[in-house]
């Protein structure tokens, strides 16, 4: 008897292990003459620090543009070891910045917005350190890093959630890449929202402060939007909404809608189209060749 209870301790065991090892990612792949900088700290907020991960072209073809890349996952979850599909942008000789923020877990809003536009304004500052043309940065996102990039770009020169950064008076990018991103806060009822918004749920102003349709503004920077119409987790009608409010503003962008597409789940045909769709929108915007 004792036999048996000492091996079901010991398969127990081997569960919990499991269960508490940290998921393996893929390394991102980069071009041979590329650099990497791993778990660069762009901030700190009390005893935690911001990281990115950069990737950095050779310095001989002269500054490149960059894009900042911004995992989803409710705001609760999600790391920016997940994100490794770059070859698109280091074809056309981007730079990337990869970066990780406050989960719900840490600090609940505006913590991750607070984090992007620190991440932005981190590239800013050492732009010239690290060979990269402020006047071609991108910032781009998926689901709920769709919604942290919108933030981090519509909001400009609006300095409300940059506490943690101060001491860069043009904050600015060339465009914003919104694939399937919570544009409307009070329009999506969901429990990581809440967990995000804690409390200031109840406070309708706060929650118009982190939706960024309510930032558009006639010099917004063009925005690029892609949703499926069948998306089970957030509203394909937000992505309407939100194409709505450009049209209105007068705010140059492109809308694609994946016909069945569910919550970032495309066929690889239809991811293809998708990274050409946006790599046209962004060469019609001069950010590259």
């Amino acid at each position: 008897m004792k036999k048996i209870i000492a091996l079901y301790f010991l398969i127990f065991l081997g569960f919990a292990s499991k269960a508490q090892e940290t998921p393996e990612f893929k390394k991102v792949e980069y071009p041979s003459r590329y650099t990497e900088q791993l778990n660069v700290v762009y901030t700190k907020a009390n005893d935690w620090e911001g990281k990115m991960d950069l990737y950095l072209p050779p310095k001989d073809k002269g500054l490149s543009p960059v894009i900042i890349n911004i995992h989803g996952g409710g705001w609760n979850k999600g790391s920016k070891e997940s994100q490794t599909g770059f070859n698109t942008f280091f074809k056309k000789g981007y730079a990337v910045a990869n970066i990780a923020y406050r989960l719900s877990q840490v600090a609940p809003a505006p913590a991750a917005v607070e984090d992007t536009r620190c991440a932005l304004i981190y590239l800013i500052k050492n732009a010239k350190a690290l060979n990269i043309d402020v006047n071609k940065i991108v910032i781009m996102g998926g689901s709920a890093g769709g919604h942290l990039a919108l933030m981090g770009g519509l909001l400009g020169n609006d300095t409300r959630f940059d506490t943690n950064c101060k001491g860069v008076k043009d904050v600015k990018v060339a465009a914003i890449i919104n694939k399937y991103g919570i544009a409307e806060l009070g329009d999506w009822p969901s429990k990581s929202l809440n967990m995000w918004l804690g409390d200031q749920i109840k406070n309708p102003a706060f929650v118009q402060s982190v939706s960024p349709i309510y930032h558009v503004k006639k010099n917004s920077p063009p925005v690029f939007i892609v949703h499926g119409d069948a998306d089970p987790v957030v509203s394909y009608q937000q992505s309407v909404n939100l194409k709505k409010k450009l049209d209105e503003m007068g705010v140059k962008n492109t809308f694609i809608t994946v016909e069945g597409g569910e919550h970032g789940k495309f066929t690889k045909e239809k991811n293809a189209e998708v990274n050409a769709a946006i790599m046209n929108f962004l060469k019609d915007l001069g950010i590259h060749q």
